[in-house]
């Protein structure tokens, strides 16, 4: 196991895949939640784009830019000192050209200090992972549902459901692999398929979202693994707490007290001598 002071690699991950240990990763976007998850043990924390929904409040990742990006990755690189950070490339930042995909890989790495980048697609954007891995930035990718392409999968469904599909996905991840990807997200795709790209690409970890437990590892969203979400999560989310509703109840709880006058008491105020008080009291009436 990696200790508290000695940080993940990319090196470690492929090794404890090749040993056929399981790795973890957890998406957030701030700073204490990183702390925490650094401090739990996790190989690896993505820093998702996903923030537009999870963070921002949007119906998908549509609108996340650069700048949100980056604001969240610095925030959640400070917050760690073990794990590996990987942030995610935002729609519309690496699609265009070769040259806009390593500048603003280079520029997440640069700025927000993370260890690597996401994007999502397959050979259609292998000319723009080689591009990246070639300036010298390790690249994470993503397959099967990806998110940014919502609009024109038709919503958030199920990928690799057909033979034909399936054998899609897997040679789209043997062209991530070729391109340099040193990881792929598995997400949303039969176990099937990932079971097959797990066993017969040993150069690419797997992280599975969704997509069976023969992946080298699991992702998770933090809100959704806490019950912070307040809608609907998806069917691979398992939620091992209920942080949401015990938010909820303080809230109401102090708005309740505040209401009543039971919240603040004295033990909450910054109290001086009672005769002091009085002056203060006497001068304030004389203005």
């Amino acid at each position: 196991m990696v200790t508290k002071n000695k940080k993940v690699t990319i090196n470690y991950l492929q090794a404890k895949k090749v040993k056929g240990e399981k790795m973890t990763r957890v998406v957030l976007w701030d700073y204490p939640s990183a702390c925490i998850a650094d401090e739990a043990g996790v190989d690896m924390i993505l820093v998702g784009d996903s923030l537009g929904m999870s963070i921002l409040g949007y119906t998908n990742t549509i609108p996340v830019t650069m700048e949100d990006m980056i604001h969240h990755c610095k925030a959640v690189t400070r917050g760690t000192t073990r794990c590996l950070v990987v942030g995610d490339l935002p729609f519309m930042s690496y699609e265009v050209t070769k040259a806009e995909a390593v500048r603003n890989a280079g520029r997440l790495l640069k700025e927000s200090g993370v260890d690597a980048i996401k994007l999502e697609g397959g050979s259609e954007v292998a000319d723009k992972v080689s591009a990246i891995v070639k300036a010298g930035i390790p690249v994470h990718g993503h397959i099967g549902l990806t998110p940014q392409s919502v609009m024109q999968l038709g919503g958030f469904k199920t990928q690799g459901k057909s033979v034909e599909a399936a054998v899609k996905i897997y040679r789209d991840a043997l062209s991530l692999q070729e391109a340099g990807c040193f990881a792929i997200t598995l997400e949303c795709v039969p176990p099937i398929i990932g079971k097959m790209i797990s066993e017969r690409i040993s150069s690419l970890i797997t992280i599975g979202v969704g997509a069976g437990p023969w992946c080298d590892g699991q992702s998770v969203n933090l809100h959704d693994l806490i019950g912070l979400t307040r809608k609907l999560s998806p069917k691979f989310a398992k939620r091992y707490a209920t942080v949401g509703d015990t938010i909820k109840e303080a809230v109401v709880q102090y708005h309740n007290e505040t209401m009543e006058g039971v919240f603040p008491t004295e033990e909450h105020c910054y109290n001086i001598e009672a005769e002091l008080m009085d002056d203060i009291e006497e001068a304030i009436k004389k203005v």
